[in-house]
């Protein structure tokens, strides 16, 4: 099987239901009815997994015997479980690909997974990179979990990665600097607690925010960053993904700090756009930072946010029919209610 299109560019929603219907995408239950998002797919937990003492790349052997070799014990997600926070899992997720030729796929962590400072990585059979799908992979997928602030509840189902899927090479359309916002009020940001309880990331509004974040405002105008600890901030600039482009922030970048920001790369078309009723819409910064602390003042770039472009228009943009972030300004993830 091939997949043809007449321009190089990264999937929209209808493309993808299509793989779906052809067998490209399979899954050991039925798919959800809002799993396809505008340019990619939720990615979803099956009920094994295990916990593992080393991260690995698979290299020319497959996922399962390389869990063979580092695998601590096996886990039994059916009745809901506990993955504590320095501890590493193997997953084995429920969706599998047998991708067509002229088709590559990437994957990066959910919004939600990233604001709660959850580290994902997509592993496949024979795989030489984390995250990233090679042309005509057929097989099943695994994803790596290392909760490091928060111990997580899971079960199967829940959601914490998401996949992109291209055709051809997609050109660079733009890239476009991210500053951070430290005049936005008096909260400036959020610092997550390190001794809090565990986060059901199945539980929509169910966290009282205050048991596991430190509000921060600043001082001198400036705002430390702490070793080895994890904020929430907010992009200065609003940010707008045109109807017929996607974007995927950076997740690091050396020439703008010993930080590393955004564990969630993907914006889906529609973000922030009058037509999707989300216009001012900020970038929300989940920030963790390396061996030194590290000085941030007002409008600092912090992230560099790069376009590509679709290969037709979505059936439909980000926000329609609800989103947790449309619209957003500082905002946590949307297991926890509202601050105040």
């Amino acid at each position: 099987m091939t997949f043809e299109s007449s321009v190089p560019g990264i999937l929209p929603c209808q493309s993808i239901e299509a793989l779906i219907a052809g067998g490209a995408i399979t899954s050991a239950t039925p798919f959800d009815a809002d799993q396809v998002q505008p340019a990619s797919l939720d990615l979803r937990l099956s009920d094994r997994a295990w916990r593992v003492r080393a991260s690995f790349l698979p290299g020319q052997r497959l996922v399962a015997d390389r869990i063979a070799d580092v695998s601590m014990h096996s886990i039994d997600l059916s009745g809901g479980y506990v993955l504590e926070k320095g501890c590493v899992y193997i997953a084995e997720l429920q969706e599998r690909l047998s991708l067509p030729k002229g088709l590559i796929a990437r994957a990066n962590p959910k919004s939600s997974t990233g604001r709660v400072d959850v580290f994902v990585r997509l592993l496949t059979d024979r795989g030489g990179s984390f995250d990233d799908v090679d042309e005509g992979y057929e097989g099943p997928l695994y994803l790596e979990i290392a909760p490091q602030t928060f111990s997580i509840l899971v079960r199967p189902g829940t959601r914490l990665n998401q996949l992109r899927l291209k055709a051809g090479e997609p050109p660079k359309l733009e890239t476009r600097s991210v500053g951070v916002d430290l005049q936005g009020g008096d909260i400036v940001g959020f610092r997550g607690r390190r001794h809090a309880g565990v986060v059901d990331l199945d539980k929509i509004d169910g966290h009282d925010p205050k048991d596991f974040w430190e509000p921060l405002s600043l001082r001198r105008g400036e705002l430390l960053l702490d070793p080895g600890e994890f904020y929430i901030l907010a992009s200065n600039e609003a940010v707008e993904i045109p109807v017929m482009q996607a974007a995927e922030m950076t997740p690091i970048d050396p020439s703008v700090g010993e930080f590393r920001v955004h564990y969630a790369g993907f914006f889906d078309p529609g973000f922030g756009t009058d037509e999707a009723h989300g216009a001012g819409s900020k970038g929300v910064l989940e920030v963790r930072t390396h061996d030194t602390p590290f000085l941030l003042e007002h409008g600092q770039i912090v992230a560099r946010l790069v376009y590509e472009p679709l290969t037709e228009r979505p059936t439909r943009l980000y926000g329609e029919g609800g989103s947790h972030y449309q619209r957003q300004g500082l905002k946590l993830s949307k297991h926890f209610r509202a601050w105040g």
